[in-house]
């Protein structure tokens, strides 16, 4: 009778493990997907300056 009650308390052990590192996958993918929205928004600024700036400078060349 030990032996059944063992394996069922070290699989409900191992369910426990996989739900926390579950949890802590889950977490992480949010945290990734904010880094990734900012890192997109920081490009879109830096493209638009980029676009910005070029135009500046075609102007500047007509005006020789």
């Amino acid at each position: 009778m030990f032996w059944p009650m063992f394996a069922v308390a070290v699989g409900f052990l191992g369910l426990a493990v996989l739900g926390v590192l579950a949890v802590r996958v889950f977490l992480e993918a949010q945290r990734l997907g904010r880094q990734v929205t900012d890192s997109a928004q920081r490009i879109s600024r830096a493209a638009e300056d980029l676009e910005r700036a070029s135009m500046s400078a075609a102007r500047a060349v007509d005006s020789l």
